[in-house]
């Protein structure tokens, strides 16, 4: 008998602990996810279209983080009070309809409003951009971003696969004349303070995904098609590109700079470039 007791006494005193030590970890795992937000979150807005993006990611953080701590902290309510002492069974019931319909209900209709603001906030990236953008091509490859800006006929020339050569990475066609003034940068993209641009991407071997941290822009480059991307940078200054997809085995320096500057300043590097 004493060994029975000594038994449950052991039980009990492991469940109380249990619940102790999870609610430890809930605060640890709260007090962390503060902490980690003033020094490891994301990187400073750049963009204006990046604000919905950030809206929405903070509060579907809210909201599961909410629930998550509720549920920790029940768990360790539970455990802590309900555990089973001396000859006593816990008390428990297989089912209770009206909580059953009630969570169900409710986890729907949040998930169900997070996902249609999802879908607002991708309808509005995805709308027909202005008029008078920055239109830029952006060709992926093994392992750099080639960057291509039209002339002042504001045509790209035509490409073609076997063109392509050390001193034509994109495979300009000479002949076409829309390409004779084309500027190609390697891992140099310049756009304009406050000015919409749209952005052509591709890809000439393998599937890559030119990311923006800054501007809150991720896009899959795809061999075969021309996906398109369009953002209005508002802060002047220097941004990383990077490949968000595992891409071989020179993945980790596939790295590009994206820099921001006013409108003359632009156009004096361009005029540059041509020259």
């Amino acid at each position: 008998m004493d060994s029975l007791e000594t038994s449950k006494g052991r039980i009990h005193s492991t469940g109380k602990a249990f619940a102790v030590v999870l609610w430890i970890l809930v605060a640890a795992a709260v007090l962390g996810t503060i902490g980690a937000s003033r020094r490891w979150w994301l990187p400073p807005l750049a963009s204006t279209q990046g604000a919905d993006v950030d809206r929405l990611f903070y509060l579907t953080l809210a909201i599961t983080s909410l629930v998550f701590v509720l549920v920790q902290i029940l768990l360790g309510v539970f455990v802590y009070r309900f555990i089973a002492t001396k000859e006593e069974r816990a008390a428990s019931w297989h089912e209770h309809r009206g909580l059953e319909v009630s969570w169900t209900l409710i986890t729907a209709v949040v998930l169900t409003i997070l996902i249609s603001m999802g879908g607002l906030v991708w309808a509005k990236l995805h709308q027909p951009p202005p008029a008078g953008a920055l239109v830029v091509e952006v060709t992926a490859e093994q392992f750099g971003w080639r960057i291509r800006y039209p002339g002042p006929d504001e045509k790209f020339g035509r490409t073609a696969p076997q063109l392509i050569s050390a001193t034509n990475p994109l495979g300009i066609d000479p002949a076409d004349p829309a390409g004779q003034d084309d500027v190609v940068t390697l891992n140099d993209l310049r756009l304009v303070e406050n000015h919409p641009v749209r952005i052509l991407i591709r890809s000439k071997d393998v599937i890559h995904s030119f990311f923006l941290p800054n501007f809150r822009i991720k896009q899959d480059a795809v061999p075969g098609m021309a996906v398109e991307v369009w953002f209005t940078p508002r802060v002047a200054g220097d941004y990383p590109i990077a490949c968000a997809e595992l891409c071989g085995v020179g993945h980790y320096i596939m790295r590009g700079q994206v820099k921001v500057v006013s409108q003359e300043e632009f156009e004096r590097w361009l005029q540059g470039k041509r020259e």
